[in-house]
């Protein structure tokens, strides 16, 4: 069955973006697939949420999925406009650059720190996903290629050992998730290029290099979102 999500002009979702879950524990496994949803850009900035639709998709009854919504309100990874209006959140201009520019610090320390730590197999690791990116953006699946943008940037840190750092990117990408994604395709191979230079920095054991390298792809990434129309002026509503 197709999820019945409403969005803004521009936005796509794809054509199930929730799948049946069996878990134990329903609500936070509810909450879990919702916040992967948002930090793998699955959803887009303006996309409506419907809570029946979801918990249809995923086979649970409203209570788990109306629970893990409230979370992520709370969280500030959906917003409320009324108890039928939730969606992801439009960024403005200013709260995304406060972002980007914890992230620059953030993500600069676990790319040093993975290129001190990291074994061939956790190199091994980030060749795989950077082939299957490149895999899936030449062959135009721009779903995957964004989950996989992700992943790289977050295995970073796992490699890095450096497990309160990925807590707090987790809840960053909440809402950068949405945002990468809807500029993903215009950034096109800026998008990518700059992993390259990561992973060959996190080769050569050279945590200087791999901390510029993974900056230098915030920084470009970033200013192809800021030539974009994803974030909301001040004047919005």
């Amino acid at each position: 069955m197709t999820v019945r999500v409403r969005h803004s002009a521009g936005a796509r979702v794809r054509p199930r973006a929730f799948d049946v879950i069996e878990h134990v524990r329903l609500g936070e496994a509810v909450y879990q697939r919702i916040a992967e949803a948002l930090v793998k850009g699955e959803l887009r900035p303006g996309v409506r949420l419907k809570i029946r639709d979801i918990a249809e998709e995923m086979g649970t009854s409203v209570t788990p999925v109306r629970d893990a919504i409230l979370r992520l309100v709370q969280d500030g990874a959906l917003v409320q406009r009324s108890p039928r209006d939730i969606r992801v959140p439009v960024l403005e201009r200013d709260e995304y650059l406060e972002i980007r520019r914890i992230r620059l610090e953030l993500e600069g320390l676990a790319a040093e720190d993975a290129a001190r730590k990291a074994t061939l197999d956790d190199i091994g690791r980030l060749a795989a996903i950077l082939t299957d990116n490149e895999r899936a953006l030449a062959e135009g699946r721009l779903d995957e290629a964004v989950a996989l943008n992700q992943v790289f940037h977050f295995a970073l840190a796992e490699i890095a050992g450096l497990g309160q750092l990925r807590a707090i990117l987790h809840r960053l990408w909440l809402k950068m998730g949405p945002v990468i994604s809807a500029a993903y395709e215009r950034g096109g191979r800026t998008m990518i290029d700059h992993h390259h230079a990561v992973l060959d920095a996190v080769r050569r054991a050279d945590p200087a290099g791999a901390r510029a390298a993974i900056q230098q792809d915030i920084a470009c990434g970033g200013d192809v979102i800021l030539g974009t129309d994803v974030l909301a002026s001040p004047s919005d509503d």
